[in-house]
């Protein structure tokens, strides 16, 4: 069962997101809470594998509650999905550093929703070309002025072609068909390079993929 907690200060939102998440029956919302304090005090008695938490809060807003996710070790497990709006773009970069796994937009697709949870489950990122890719390279521009070879000094060539795509939002598979590989070696490149470079998941890679310079805003 995957165990979900729910952050958002409009109750309304936070009982749609429950209805449409509880009706699976693989997903549990087992916390709600309007803000990131109380949010957090939850997390620490409440066992979470997945958060969806707004940006904008009273108490604590999503970026902080983030950062403090993802610095606890007592959470680390824990993956963090923002729900964001377009206005927003600029948090981006500092939700991603924070540990965040990915993004959506309030008015999402259900089946786009559910998706979300078990991605994230997954230990993967929404970074399919949709609205988060686009709010990533969006971010990109402030993430570093220039680039910085160094962060690619432990990767081999095989994998520094696979953050590339990694950084376009294609999934394992698509990058398995992309590079003519078995799904399953794609999976053990992406492992090594979260190991060697020391990232929480894809999102943060995306992070590092710019910042090397390995990629651009608008890279095709």
């Amino acid at each position: 069962m995957i165990r979900v907690a729910l952050a958002d200060d409009h109750q309304l939102v936070r009982a749609g997101f429950r209805a449409l998440l509880d009706s699976e029956p693989d997903i549990d919302v087992v916390v709600e809470a309007s803000g990131g304090e109380e949010l957090l005090r939850m997390l620490r008695t409440t066992p979470v594998d997945v958060v969806l938490i707004d940006i904008r809060m009273p108490d604590g807003d999503g970026l902080w509650t983030t950062e403090q996710i993802a610095v606890d070790p007592a959470l680390e497990h824990v993956r963090v999905v923002i729900v964001t709006t377009f206005e927003l773009d600029e948090y981006v970069g500092r939700a991603i550093r924070a540990g965040a796994s990915g993004f959506l937009v309030k008015d999402t697709e259900p089946a786009d929703l559910i998706r979300a949870v078990r991605v994230a489950v997954a230990g993967d990122a929404l970074l399919s070309p949709g609205v988060t890719r686009r709010l990533l390279e969006r971010a990109a521009d402030g993430l570093r002025a220039s680039p910085d070879p160094v962060l690619l000094a432990a990767l081999t060539d095989r994998e520094r072609e696979v953050l590339r795509l990694v950084a376009q939002g294609l999934t394992n598979d698509e990058i398995a068909e992309r590079l003519v590989l078995s799904p399953l070696t794609a999976k053990t490149h992406v492992s090594r390079i979260l190991q060697k470079s020391h990232s929480r998941d894809r999102a943060q890679l995306v992070v590092l993929a710019y910042e090397s310079g390995l990629v651009a805003p608008g890279w095709q």
